[in-house]
Order: C-alpha cells, then structure tokens, then sequence
C-alpha cells in the first residue's frame, strides 16, 4: 500500500518546506523507492496564474501546461517524480470541483459543506497521486497552522490517517527555534505553541524538523520532544545553510531522517542509500575553478523568488563549469534612468528573463543593445527574445517605432505580435501557450551545438510571437531563425550571425535544469561567458585555461 508523508509548517511561512519536501523526496528516491510530491495551496486563487510575481513569485510551469506554485520547481530539481496538474492544488482549485459537482447535481440536493464534501474532494486529490507504482507521495500544506483558510487542508489529512490506517502514514511538521541575542539563547515556545495548534486539530505530528540558524543543544531537543510528545530521536535539527540549498538532504541524512522515515513507515523495500553523486557536486561548489559574472536584467529583481529557476540553472550551469556564478541583479528601469555601461560594462554575459507588460521594456531593450554592440554573449528567455527581435528592428533594420503590440497596440511596425489563437480571448487564467511543446532546431546553429539533437522539447509561458510577416526583413540582415515549432511555423530560436554568442528563446529552459544535470542552454551560456571573459579580460592571474566548449561541457 501507498505511503504518505504530511508536511505542515507553523510559527511563520518561508521555513522551508519545498525545500524539505524535496530533499526527503530526493532522500528516499536514492534508497531505492518511488515517489510522488504534491502540494496544498490555501489561496483562493484557481492557480497562480494570474498572481503578481511581487506576491507569489515564481509561476512554475509543467509539461502538461499546468501553472504551479514555485515550490514543484524545487521538488523537479531534486528529485525524478513526475509531475503534473494533480501535484498543486489550491482552496480556489478545489471548491471549483466542488461547486460544478453541485451544479451538475452531483449532491443529489444535499446541503454541501466543507465537512464532508470540501474535505472529501481534498482527499480525493491525495489519492490521485497513491498508484500501485508509487511506494510514497509526500503532500506539503502550504501557510502554516492555525491560519484559518488552511483548515480544511488540516482537517482532510487527520481523516485521511483514520481513512487508511494511521500506521500509512507520517506527519512531519517543520517549525522555528529562534535565537535572541538579546537573551544570548535559543527559545522552544514558538515551536511548543505551533505543535499545541496542531494537535488541537487532532493531529500528533510524528517528526519535527526545527529551523534554526545556530546548533540546537541536546537539552533543548530533549525539552521539545517532552512538551510536544515525540521522541526524542524525530527532533531534527535543520540548520540554515550558508553555502548552498542543495546542502539540506546531507543535512537530513547526518540526522537520520531518512532512516526514521523507512521504520516508521516499514518500508522494508527501501535499499541503502546511494548519494555519492550529489556529494561530488557540492564539492565542486565549495572549491569552484573558475569565476564568471553575469547580469540579470528584469522587472521584479527586487523579488528574489520571481526568477527563481533562472538564477538556479545559471547556478547550476556553473557546476557543469566547475565555476562559481555571480548574479548581478538589474533593475531594467534603472538602465532607463542610467544607461547600461553604468551597469554591464563589468559583466560576462547579460541575461534577460521574461515578464509582461511594458514597464521596464525600454531598459532591456537598451541592455541588448549594449551587449550586441559590445560582443558580449546574450541569452534571451521569452519576453527576452521579444525585446532582442525590437531592439534588432530598431537599431539593425531602422523600422524606429518598432514595438510589440503588447507595450503599443498601434506600432507602425508590429515586429511581435498577438498569437492568431490569442485573439478572441478575455479570460486571463490558463489562455496563455502553456507547457511542453516541440521545436526542431537547425543543425549548424549554437542552439544544436548545445543541445546535440535536432528535435527538443521544452515549456512555454507566453501570448505573443515573432511576426512571421517581417521574417525575411530579418534574415536578410543577420538575424537567424534556427528553431522553430514545425507544425504552428512559429519562431523559437534566434541567434545573431555576427555575434559570438548571441541567442534567445521563446520557452522557459530554466524549468528543466537540474544540479546534477544543468540545462544545455544555460550551460553553453556560461561557456561562452567564461570564454568572452578569458579573451576579452586578460587577467594574469586567471586560473582559467584553455576554450569553454558548451557543446562538450560536462553536465
């Protein structure tokens, strides 16, 4: 029978849980056992779709075409379970099945409440993920205990234990232990109250992970698993991690979590645990050879989980590199204040990610500029490739009032353009060009260099496209289509003929990258930021030797 792990959180939000929800997911998939994630969101909103990135963060999307709250990204990054739309689920998500039951008469003219039909319709959602060919799913509560539009979530899951038998299941809550300096101590009563809120409910959470920036002394651990009534042995310290998140899962094991997880759920299947690789790539975190600089510039750098995925697949492209990646963080708007010299004259590579709506577009338009003219390599990511077709437009072919009709309905010169499907559409949630779709990339290109395969599949997240209308306008100056979606004719690759390394996408490559495998795309942009760097900086001291390869870089 299918296992599973609840993961609540309490005192404040941020602890964390993603984050450990992936790492003990990535724990028992290294023993040999297989699993599904999901996650709980009590929000109202049907998804995150249509959520500021200022608020929620990140939108992470599935191949299915499923827009996802930012912690799935963490749980593809450590883990091989496969997700899709039944892996995120919301209060909006949840009542809206609930309430086309009612309407198609499925209640059979009872009164619907949140007890049994709300709680029911939860627990059918956790059922969804427990197959035959699942040993383990791992459902996270996202908010904490005691807020009020996460009870329903708490109440499903105490029933779902008496459902199938308390002994299926295992409760892990994941709380802070703060240290006041002002006391020059560690305090357990926040914990203390968050376990009381949780048991109120009816739930007697079996492990506790506690956050906490300083070692938890073994009285302390020994006062917890007292007044919270647990055992002394699922008190499990989880300190912050200076260096990087992917130290969390060596953290756990050094705790024995792992091993708790496998008794108290008899999972007598699991094998010891083979974690040899991960070790290696954190070694090559600690002792980097290398050293690249590369700018970012967006519109919501000022949050820093609206990127999230992009600055964790630089990231992880700087491990395939044996390099240590610095992120300078560019506010577009500032570039419009400011110029861009004054912010990328230092930098090896500028990335522009996506985004919507016009403010800022001005700045990242001026940021390509810079780095066409100045040589230095560009990757371009959705809304990135826009602003590169503008910027080429303008400056290249002198169409001057070129624009998307995104930021100007009327432009003269509509370079990007509303999809023809797009055209009709007035409900914001879900329309967009969403998930995995197919891209056949020409052989003599970057982009096939970095991949080694002409046919790639990748996710996408937008409206607007490439008007194909200019497409020989551009060709004919340099400006090189060399992936497009073959059936719908649409552009997907660009790159610049004159350029050393100068391409831009229409998908969002960072959704598929991992730490033990960095996305091809990104790892070729690292490569060509540490050449550019190595030929163009003349640095004695450089510890850099030889090309960077991106088609023959490690992953």
């Amino acid at each position: 029978m299918t296992k599973h792990i609840f993961v609540t959180g309490g005192v404040v939000s941020s602890l964390g849980k993603g984050l450990t929800c992936a790492s003990i997911g990535m724990l028992l998939e290294r023993r040999g056992l297989r699993v599904r994630l999901q996650k709980f969101d009590p929000y109202i909103n049907v998804d995150p779709g249509t959520m500021s990135p200022y608020q929620h963060g990140e939108v992470y999307v599935l191949d299915d075409g499923s827009e996802t709250d930012l912690d799935l990204g963490h749980y593809e990054r450590f883990t091989n379970s496969p997700l899709d739309c039944h892996c995120n689920y919301t209060t909006g998500k949840i009542y809206q099945s609930v309430i086309d039951k009612e309407r198609r008469g499925d209640y059979r003219g009872r009164t619907v409440q949140v007890i049994p039909h709300v709680t029911d319709e939860i627990k059918t959602a956790i059922k969804r993920l427990a197959r035959e060919d699942v040993d383990v799913c791992i459902t996270e509560i996202g908010g904490t205990v005691g807020d009020i539009e996460g009870m329903p979530f708490f109440e499903a899951i105490r029933q779902f234990a008496l459902d199938i038998g308390k002994q299926h299941c295992l409760y892990i809550h994941l709380t802070l232990v703060p240290y006041l300096k002002a006391a020059g101590e560690l305090k357990t009563k926040p914990t203390q109250h968050s376990v009381q809120e949780l048991r109120k409910i009816g739930i007697q959470p079996d492990v506790l992970i506690c956050r906490t920036e300083r070692e938890l002394p073994k009285e302390d651990q020994e006062k917890i698993a007292q007044f919270c009534n647990v055992e002394r042995r699922a008190v499990i310290e989880e300190r912050d991690k200076e260096l990087t998140v992917y130290e969390v899962p060596l953290s756990l094991v050094n705790n024995g979590l792992d091993e708790l997880i496998v008794q108290k759920l008899g999972l007598t299947q699991a094998k010891p645990l083979e974690i040899g690789d991960w070790k290696q790539m954190l070694e090559v975190i600690r002792h980097p050879e290398h050293e690249v600089t590369i700018a970012v510039v967006g519109k919501y750098v000022k949050h820093h989980d609206a990127y999230k995925s992009v600055y964790e697949s630089l990231f992880h492209a700087g491990i395939s590199h044996r390099a240590k990646v610095n992120i300078k963080r560019i506010e577009a708007e500032k570039i419009e204040q400011d110029g861009a010299e004054k912010f990328l004259s230092g930098v090896d590579g500028l990335l522009v990610p996506g985004g919507f709506d016009r403010r800022g577009i001005g700045g990242k338009i001026e940021a390509i500029r810079f780095v066409r003219e100045h040589k230095i390599p560009f990757f371009g990511i959705c809304l990135g490739l826009q602003c590169a077709t503008i910027e080429f437009a303008r400056n290249v072919l002198k169409l001057e009032e070129a624009n998307s009709t995104e930021f100007n309905p009327a432009t003269p010169h509509p370079v990007v353009c509303l999809l023809d499907e797009q055209q009709q559409i007035t409900y914001l949630g879900a329309t967009m060009r969403l998930g995995s779709c197919e891209c056949k990339l020409k052989t003599e290109s970057k982009a096939f260099a970095a991949y080694c395969q002409e046919i790639v599949q990748e996710r996408h997240r937008h409206r607007y496209e490439f008007n194909n209308q200019y497409r020989a306008m551009f060709e004919e100056k340099g400006f090189r289509i060399t992936g497009e979606h073959v059936k719908k004719n649409l552009v997907e690759v660009i790159e610049l003929a004159d350029h050393p390394w100068f391409l831009a996408v229409q998908c969002h490559p960072e959704f598929k990258s991992k730490p033990t495998a960095s996305h091809p795309l990104f790892r070729a942009f690292i490569g060509a930021g540490l050449q550019y760097r190595h030929e163009k900086k003349i640095e004695p001291n450089s510890r850099i030797r030889g090309t960077f390869s991106p088609a023959l870089a490690g992953s």
